[in-house]
């Protein structure tokens, strides 16, 4: 049974068949538990409701980088009650995102970041850290929070060093992995998933986006969890079956406090 612990099922891509796959496909094609993973107040709400409509889904809330231009105080006392809902597992996705020049400007990211860490860390929950073209910063902002140590979290669509993947482990975070380990180009990524201790890996699916191998070009979803472990096992040289396995014990452990046999 599989655990993506990374989906977006409240974006339009999802409205044509949502209540269908959520409603029983996903489950009846072998996973077991989803992560739906918010933007902003709106997406953090219909994370909310998705976790109360469905018994196996769970929600992330908090701003994400690209989304966090008008975050304010407000905005973060409202995401600390919202976070008092029990299926409410994690804050995020949160972090910096340096790729579009239409962004919020770099240091009003890094203002939104250390905010939203200061309040997983006062919640007592785990981070979801989003890291594009920025890597540095956020490796510099998470040391200096001390938030993997405190509460946990995972590395989202892991894309930084395998060398740096010892240095995320040792500050207590997890490392997320979706459909671009099966990449033709994704080589680097592939020795990452090497160093990672096999009780920190997590996968993922960052559904409607990123797509595994056989079906790129194609809305992604929590059924293409299996290619990815498939890959996963090819690197590590076990079963798909057994990453699926450990995985989603590690996601169990991380995020729900309880584990699977």
């Amino acid at each position: 049974m599989y655990f993506d612990t990374h989906a977006h099922y409240d974006f339009r891509h999802f409205d044509e068949d949502r209540e269908e796959l959520l409603g029983g496909r996903l489950q009846e094609t072998g996973v077991s538990n989803v992560i739906n993973i918010s933007f902003d107040m709106q997406t953090s709400q219909k994370s909310i409701e998705f976790a109360r409509k469905y018994d196996y889904i769970y929600a992330a809330i908090g701003f994400h980088p690209l989304d966090c231009g008008e975050m304010t105080d407000a905005d973060l006392a409202a995401i600390e009650r919202m976070a008092k809902e029990p299926k409410v597992v994690a804050i995020g996705e949160i972090g910096l995102d340096y790729y579009y020049d239409t962004a919020p400007p770099k240091d009003w990211q890094k203002k939104c970041f250390a905010d939203q860490l200061d309040l997983t860390i006062k919640l007592g929950l785990p981070v979801i850290i989003h890291c594009r073209d920025s890597h540095d910063d956020v490796f510099e902002i998470l040391a200096a929070s001390g938030v993997g140590q405190k509460v946990g979290g995972v590395m989202h669509c892991y894309s930084d060093t395998a060398d740096r993947v010892a240095e995320y482990i040792e500050m207590g975070f997890h490392i997320g992995i979706g459909g671009v380990v099966t990449y033709k180009k994704s080589n680097d990524l592939r020795e990452a998933v090497k160093a990672v201790p096999i009780d920190k890996l997590l996968i993922e699916t960052d559904c409607p986006f990123l797509p595994p191998e056989p079906k790129r070009g194609k809305r992604n979803d929590s059924q293409n969890l299996y290619y990815i472990a498939e890959k996963i096992g090819e690197i590590l040289g076990i079963s798909h079956e057994e990453v699926a396995r450990i995985t989603s014990n590690n996601a169990k452990r991380l995020f729900l406090g309880t584990t699977i046999a």
